[in-house]
């Protein structure tokens, strides 16, 4: 098994067809084709079957993929961060960010790496911080964003802000920020609300419980912009972090305002393995994302949002 054989295997299984996967590679269709084979050959099991889709890896194929990503990723890292002389930061860093946080974290992000670090790659992966969660346990991301997560014997968390959640409607509903919303007024509309097992709807239906009421939830979904088109399109209201809709809400595109009675909140933290010291260039991020985050608190970026540790 060599390392021609893993990016054949990682790119056939990303593309989905050989053919593009010599393209990519620059390689022959048949130089690919014999890569593939010789692995199958050598492991003694199928790693891909054909379909009308394409080629799909099958289960050996697919735990196989999965840890020959994680070993070129590795190998990448090593070659960015080796250097022969002193000299600006170079790595890579994956970093994994929440979905509600896209809008308001990326574009400053990635334009204060780029002015302070141009010699670090970054790889920004968005998902749900369970999923988050499971990365940094995995490997699969060197730092990642999570909330109300606290340290465990793998993971080191690093609490940043709490955040206010949002009743989000449309713009004629009149919502403000300077005009808190209760749950009991809340409770008047239909409501989108995230699918069950999203830690989202698990804070939510925490908050509808200490109020010992429910929602009228007329329809769910697992992704936060479907969320907000759908209360576009008059479906109802629904509940969202601050960072998630100040976007929209700046735009006149909806209106929002903190809930109240009960307050309903979130705990952002940064996530580290505890397991080895991280490389340089990972420290070097994780440091830039907790300033940025603390200037976006103070400037008002981030609203409804206080740091940790300001008691104001």
């Amino acid at each position: 098994m060599d390392l021609k054989q893993l990016k054949a295997l990682v790119t056939v299984a990303e593309t989905g067809s050989v053919t593009k996967a010599s393209q990519l590679l620059h390689l022959v269709q048949p130089a690919v084709t014999r890569q593939i084979k010789t692995l199958e050959q050598e492991l003694g099991v199928p790693l891909f079957e054909r379909t009308r889709q394409g080629m799909r890896p099958t289960e050996a194929g697919a735990a196989l993929v999965e840890r020959a990503r994680r070993a070129l990723n590795e190998l990448d890292r090593a070659r960015a961060e080796l250097r022969p002389e002193p000299g600006p930061v170079t790595g890579i860093a994956t970093v994994g960010l929440l979905e509600s946080t896209l809008d308001v974290l990326v574009p400053p992000l990635v334009e204060r790496l780029r002015e302070r670090h141009p010699g670090i790659t970054v790889r920004l992966m968005t998902a749900y911080s369970g999923h988050l969660q499971q990365w940094l346990d995995d490997g699969d991301v060197d730092l990642s964003l999570l909330y109300n997560l606290r340290s465990t014997p793998s993971l080191h968390m690093r609490p940043l802000l709490r955040e206010q959640l949002w009743a989000v409607a449309l713009p004629e509903a009149g919502l403000r920020s300077d005009q808190p919303v209760s749950l009991a007024d809340l409770s008047a509309h239909p409501m989108v609300m995230p699918a069950v097992g999203h830690g989202l709807r698990v804070l939510i239906d925490q908050v509808y419980a200490r109020a010992k009421t429910s929602p009228d939830i007329v329809i769910e979904t697992n992704s936060l912009l479907v969320q907000k088109k759908l209360v576009l399109a008059g479906y109802g209201w629904t509940v969202l972090p601050a960072a998630g809709v100040a976007a929209d809400v700046a735009a006149g595109l909806l209106s929002a305002s903190p809930l109240a009675d009960p307050e309903a909140a979130r705990d952002v933290v940064l996530g580290l393995p505890r397991t080895g010291r991280p490389a340089l260039a990972v420290e070097v991020v994780a440091r830039e994302l907790v300033g940025l985050v603390g200037m976006l608190v103070e400037s008002g970026a981030w609203p409804s949002a206080r740091l940790f540790g300001d008691s104001t």
